[in-house]
């Protein structure tokens, strides 16, 4: 019985510190939740700017769930026309399968013609472009500046870049044959500028310069 009495006020006691306990932890919870300090978050198009909210709105902002971003659409082709860097403005050709023989200026080769015509106020200046036999590889690129009065309207074909500079290229039909889906470049090296041809399908191999090569086997 003595025992009995001594420890029922420990009992007690321990009770009472776990009730208040209790009761600290969940008046400590009600306040993070419903804080009378209102939230602070930034305002729509000015992220300086703090807007204020109620405790209750804030709460519900944080419970609604997060949209959806939606990624925009990607297509994985494009369905506009491909431009031709160059047209063909007298004589065109077409080979033995009825395919257009064409050739292409590029952007560098295109500026220094018209740099050229430029300074010597002639637009009617054009490069030829001619092949013939000779060089270490059987063939060799000849270019030389001529005037579209000197051309034949029979023999030869005129190219025209389509960006609005006026450069001109010249071919007979024998040197288009064998040049046809080329570029005619403007390179500037060590060793000088120059007009150049590049991407020769016809061509197996060339020597280090670019100026001879060797055709391909039929």
């Amino acid at each position: 019985m003595t025992t009995h009495s001594a420890t029922a006020p420990c009992l007690q006691l321990m009770r009472t510190e776990f009730k208040h306990a209790l009761q600290l932890r969940n008046h400590l919870r009600h306040r993070r939740l419903f804080s009378s300090r209102p939230c602070l978050i930034p305002q729509q198009g000015n992220p300086a700017i703090p807007q204020r909210l109620s405790p209750n709105k804030a709460l519900s902002r944080s419970l609604q769930p997060t949209p959806a971003r939606h990624l925009p659409f990607r297509r994985d082709f494009s369905v506009s026309p491909r431009t031709q860097a160059t047209v063909v403005t007298v004589n065109p050709r077409r080979d033995e399968d009825g395919n257009e023989m064409t050739i292409e200026i590029t952007e560098r080769a295109s500026t220094r013609l018209q740099e050229i015509m430029a300074k010597d106020s002639n637009p009617s200046l054009a490069l030829r472009v001619s092949v013939e036999s000779g060089g270490c590889h059987g063939f060799q690129y000849l270019m030389s500046l001529t005037n579209l009065s000197a051309i034949s309207t029979e023999d030869d074909t005129v190219f025209e870049a389509s960006n609005g500079s006026g450069a001109k290229v010249v071919m007979d039909e024998p040197s288009l044959e064998l040049l046809k889906g080329s570029k005619v470049d403007f390179t500037m090296e060590l060793i000088g500028s120059q007009f150049k041809i590049v991407g020769n399908p016809a061509a197996s191999s060339s020597c280090g310069c670019g100026t001879s090569f060797d055709i391909k086997p039929a």
